[in-house]
């Protein structure tokens, strides 16, 4: 019989206890670390890529499902984009009031689809409009930018 098996004669130490214990806590924590440092590594190349890179074709192909798909259900909106507040060079001040100029806040893809609305959207009709979607913590989490094709008011 091993020092860590248990018989009815030889209970396990105290000793034996809190180093079983010691073993599952280091074991936890080396699961733990490696979890945030793959959402670690996620985030950065998320940051990457909105900083970085340009609209994909994918990209997109997903607006397009996203306004077909709204469109099919009857709404005259559609939530096509999200990023993190912090993204915008005021963290979402502009946006979360409503305040002119906002879109002199965005950076990255986010501006670039904005421009592309300007550009694309805005000539045939559609609306774009911009919110903070979450407050985690009470602060500006998400911008959500939302493309509308509601008919105008008369």
């Amino acid at each position: 019989m091993t020092s860590t098996e248990t018989s009815a004669s030889h209970p396990l130490s105290a000793e034996e206890l809190r180093k079983r214990a010691l073993e599952l806590q280091l074991k936890e924590m080396e699961r733990d670390d490696k979890i945030k440092a793959r959402e670690a590594k996620k985030h950065s190349e998320f940051v990457e890529d909105f900083f970085r890179k340009h609209i994909s074709e994918n990209e997109r192909t997903v607006i397009k499902r996203l306004v077909m798909k709204a469109a099919t259900d009857g709404k005259y909106e559609a939530m096509i984009y999200s990023f993190p507040s912090s993204f915008c060079t005021d963290s979402g001040r502009a946006i979360n009031n409503n305040l002119p100029g906002w879109q002199k806040t965005l950076q990255g893809k986010a501006k670039e689809l904005y421009e592309l609305f300007e550009e694309v959207a805005k000539p045939q009709g559609y609306g774009l409009k911009a919110a903070i979607i979450n407050f985690p913590g009470g602060m500006p989490g998400e911008v959500g930018f939302f493309l509308t094709w509601a008919p105008p008011i008369e």
